[in-house]
């Protein structure tokens, strides 16, 4: 199992960590377009091996594709954080022009990769993929519903005085502020729907907490948060190696599916072997599913930036 991580920066540093600690993976290749930055990130990594107990071999590179052939897993971290006060809609230009570059010779060197997008604004970025390497959509996930559904079932954990492992919770919709779908309503402890422990104005609140948790940080750090996001990822990857069968919100294509098409977007999706084996379809309340709708609409508007 070789998996890429494009990108050494702080997030994509971090996916090859929390992928090589979990020790499902042959190799892990990171890349990167800094002389010797991926390098020695992959050298500095493979000193914790001994203390961290994994085996997974960490190489790095300056921009030599031919290094990430046969990859099964590539990650696409690439491109300009946010700073604070910016939306991840506003890094489409430079972001654009890096993930085909990088897509595209992902591609290239292993035809059979599935790929994982985490650079912003993701769901356009996920969308534009598809039009560059015309992979069927099964090999091309976004990764952003794993990351704001993590966010989501901390802030109810904080709401509730429980432990994270007691709390479930899902995100659907695009990945940004006004666009995420917090689904309240299905948000359970140990099975009991949340709303037999707290109030609806709390649960409220919890909901405009996560659909600002990476503005929050990006406002806290001077630019994105870097450990949620790699471990976000790091569930991915393993939930495909691994053949795992288990469910995340993904942002994947849809072609009908919840009455949307042309567009990348947040829905569960169960991750296996070949990538995205199922879209499942939830039974969504009216205003959910309006929601989802008006997600949709702002989705689309920001793909439309691509051609302009």
């Amino acid at each position: 199992m070789k998996v890429t991580v494009v990108g050494a920066g702080a997030v994509g540093a971090s996916c090859a960590e929390y992928i090589a600690i979990k020790n499902f993976a042959s190799e892990v290749v990171l890349l990167d377009i800094k002389e010797g930055y991926a390098e020695g990130k992959a050298m500095d990594l493979m000193q914790t091996a001994s203390l961290n107990g994994f085996d997974t071999k960490i190489t790095g590179s300056t921009s030599d594709y031919s290094k990430t052939a046969g990859s099964d897993i590539a990650v696409i971290t690439s491109g300009i954080p946010r700073k604070p006060g910016m939306t991840r809609e506003e890094l489409i230009g430079i972001n654009a022009g890096i993930v085909k570059t990088v897509s595209t010779n992902l591609v290239e060197h292993s035809p059979n990769v599935i790929l994982i997008v985490v650079s912003n604004p993701m769901d356009t970025m996920t969308y534009l993929t598809h039009k560059v390497t015309g992979l069927p959509k099964n090999r091309i996930i976004g990764m952003g519903g794993a990351l704001d559904s993590a966010r989501f079932k901390y802030r109810l954990a904080e709401a509730l005085g429980a432990p994270i492992s007691d709390v479930d919770g899902m995100v659907i919709g695009g990945h940004s502020d006004k666009g995420m779908v917090p689904l309240t309503r299905l948000a359970t402890r140990n099975s009991v729907p949340v709303s037999e422990y707290i109030s609806e104005e709390r649960l409220q609140q919890v909901l405009e907490d996560t659909k600002v948790g990476g503005a929050t940080l990006t406002k806290l750090l001077g630019t994105s948060a870097w450990y949620a996001p790699g471990a976000a990822v790091s569930g991915l990857v393993q939930a495909i190696a691994c053949d795992q069968k288990k469910i995340f919100p993904c942002s994947t294509l849809l072609e009908g599916e919840y009455g949307l098409s042309d567009l990348c977007i947040g829905v569960p999706v169960v991750l296996g072997r070949n990538g995205i084996e199922k879209v499942v379809e939830i039974n969504l309340s009216d205003a959910e599913r309006a929601h989802l709708e008006e997600s949709a609409a702002g989705v689309k508007k920001t793909n439309a930036l691509l051609d302009a």
